[in-house]
């Protein structure tokens, strides 16, 4: 199963929050980490512990014939990462930080990507299920830095289970319902440990690719009215499926920690991740800009991904830099668009089509008089009512509502308003038309 159409958006939910502006271990943001997708040791958990150790994914799908489903789990293993150095006597002890031969090191736990793949034959007429085991083990790596300075790196093993079940959903003929559960099994007995004691035990930014062949997913934000019994029916606990990869495309599910939309994706004028992808990333990258050097030094000795992320926006030439401003994209499909699309998809043009009131075509171009409606029209309104316009397009909202987009006719600056895109708007209803030859 082919995931990379999803890699980019899947990169950063596993990636979110990892490191935030200003980019620096030392900064208050970056003292409690590990916000999303976090699954702890199961015996820590039960015992008090702050962080949930199990989580469900349950969707449905459509199959009609022997199908197969591919997954994918997708965390971060956690590698403490600690500065020592030699006292007099030789032996070695951790510091937040250290100056080695003119650069600075820090202190912090890195991330390390792990996945684990999993497979399981689907028929539509009978049950079926799978446990799937994983272990990392534990390692420990020493790098010198100097003659008295050394840098320590240390995960801890980790234990985990996938369950993975698929049977027929009930009052649907050929509708599977999926389930996935995680589990963290990792050994772990300081039950009255401290959350940053056990974070290395931690899953963490945890989340889960779905594909399947020969079969398609059906929508739990948006799904069909046959489905929509089995759709409310699903259990999903701590995670977000969504569908994924290209607009239509029904083979991908990527279940999430954080609340996402169907078929999400990372903007294309984004270059890289900055690590909080609900911000603006023009915004972080100005902001990382005007860091001082010092600042920059910080955040480089940090981690090497906010070390490469300093010096990618330092780097980042003008025409990248203004791409960051964005761009204004039309929700509706374009004319040409249309022209392309099968015919079950193609639909009336939101800017040139016209429609009908009182019988009467009604587009751009029309004059019409205005008659604002009482109980939805302000008070700047109502010094319009009876007032004549033209009609400048016909546009429609995500809920498939018509208004009409319009200029008044008496108005010295109605050029200006138009070539400025300014127009007022108009329920259908609120209008008259004056064109009925």
């Amino acid at each position: 199963m082919n995931f990379d159409p999803v890699r980019k958006i899947a990169d950063a939910v596993l990636y979110e929050g990892y490191v935030l502006y200003p980019y620096r271990a030392s900064a208050r943001k970056n003292q409690l980490r590990w916000q999303f997708g976090v699954l702890a040791p199961r015996s820590w958990s039960r015992a008090g512990g702050c962080e949930h150790w199990w989580r469900q994914t349950e969707c449905l799908l459509e199959c009609t014939a022997a199908a197969r489903l591919a997954g994918k789990l997708r965390f971060l293993q956690i590698a403490r990462r600690r500065v020592e150095i030699a006292d007099a006597a030789g032996a070695f002890h951790p510091v937040a930080r250290a100056e080695i031969e003119g650069t600075l090191h820090t202190s912090w736990e890195e991330g390390v990507e792990r996945e684990v793949d999993f497979a399981l034959a689907l028929n539509p007429e009978t049950a079926a299920d799978a446990a799937v085991p994983f272990e990392f083990p534990a390692g420990t790596e020493v790098d010198a830095i100097g003659g008295a300075a050394r840098i320590r790196r240390v995960q801890t093993a980790l234990r985990g289970m996938l369950r993975i079940q698929a049977e027929p959903a009930a009052g649907a003929r050929r509708l599977l319902k999926l389930r996935v559960r995680e589990e963290n099994l990792t050994p772990w007995t300081a039950l009255d440990a401290s959350r940053d004691d056990v974070v290395p035990a931690f899953l963490v930014g945890a989340h889960m690719l779905l594909g399947v062949e020969k079969a398609a997913f059906v929508s739990l934000l948006d799904p069909p009215g046959w489905a929509a019994e089995a759709a409310s029916g699903c259990a999903n606990v701590r995670t977000w499926p969504v569908m994924a990869g290209a607009p239509g495309d029904r083979s991908l599910i990527l279940s999430s920690p954080i609340i996402l939309e169907d078929y999400p994706q990372v903007a294309p004028e984004s270059p890289a991740d900055l690590f909080d992808a609900a911000e603006i990333d023009e915004i972080l990258t100005l902001r990382t800009m005007t860091l001082t050097e010092q600042e920059k030094r910080e955040a480089r000795a940090t981690d090497p991904r906010a070390a490469a992320l300093i010096d990618r926006v330092e780097r980042m030439p003008p025409e990248i830099l203004r791409r960051l401003h964005g761009v204004i994209r039309n929700v509706h499909p374009s004319r040409e668009d249309l022209a392309n699309a099968p015919w079950w998809e193609a639909g009336a043009d939101p800017e040139i089509d016209p429609i009908e009131v009182e019988g009467v075509a009604v587009g751009k171009g029309s004059r019409v008089s205005l008659r604002p409606r009482l109980n939805r029209a302000d008070a700047q309104d109502m010094f319009l009512d009876g007032r004549v316009a033209r009609v400048a397009g016909v546009f429609r909202d995500l809920d498939g509502n018509s208004y009409l987009a319009v200029t008044l006719e008496d108005d010295p600056a109605a050029e200006l308003y138009q070539w400025h895109g300014r127009f007022l708007y108009f329920q259908p209803d609120e209008i008259v038309p004056m064109d009925r030859s």
